[in-house]
């Protein structure tokens, strides 16, 4: 449903958005490199296990690809979606560091790689877990146009509009992104996000 229902400026702007993607992205990488060699060390100085948390996930027309983030919950904590879990079973399964990754989402900056080879953008609907987060996939496809046919993004309007949303406020909030996405909302959605972050609004 709804794969061919964006506007003609919408395509446009798709296609720019591409671009700004990869040039944004591509700078990004070579300014965080430092960060990330330091939060690779005290993630492997605090903890057993991988530095990196590589997660299927649902992408761009329902198609599958891998999402890496710098991993932040002990080795052998379950696969849950964060919403089925209160906050304090959520805070016992993270690391000694992955409190502070996540409330400064520095734990989401490795995306950025997902963003340059294609997989995402950095504005978008979040993308869901391949295993066990189909019921906001469904829910998605209930809006015209889906926004599961939009490049997943690094945030979203969901998440500068709160963390805690139900399946069907979430998708909500998708899908009216997914019918008025343009360069104005997503300027409105980068800043927020911004903000967010410097208030350590983080997850």
């Amino acid at each position: 449903m709804g794969q061919h229902s964006f506007t003609k400026r919408q395509k446009h702007y798709l296609r720019f958005k591409r671009s700004m993607d990869i040039i944004l992205s591509g700078f990004a990488i070579l300014f965080f490199l430092p960060l990330f060699i330091i939060v690779a060390i005290l993630i492997k100085l605090t903890s057993k296990g991988p530095i990196f948390f590589i997660q299927e996930r649902v992408g761009k027309n329902k198609k599958i690809f891998k999402i890496i983030k710098f991993r932040t919950m002990k080795v052998d904590a379950p696969e849950i979606p964060p919403n089925k879990l209160t906050k304090g079973e959520q805070r016992a399964m993270l690391t000694s560091i992955g409190y502070f990754l996540r409330k400064t989402s520095i734990d989401e900056l490795p995306q950025i790689f997902n963003i340059f080879v294609g997989h995402m953008s950095i504005i978008g609907p979040r993308p869901p877990a391949a295993k066990n987060e189909n019921d906001i996939i469904l829910e998605r496809d209930k809006y015209d146009p889906s926004p599961n046919n939009l490049r997943p993004g690094l945030t979203g309007h969901a998440q500068v509009s709160g963390r805690m949303h139900e399946v069907k406020q979430k998708a909500e909030l998708d899908g009216f992104y997914a019918k008025n996405f343009s360069f104005k909302l997503d300027f409105k959605i980068f800043f927020s996000t911004v903000k967010k972050i410097f208030k350590f609004e983080g997850s």
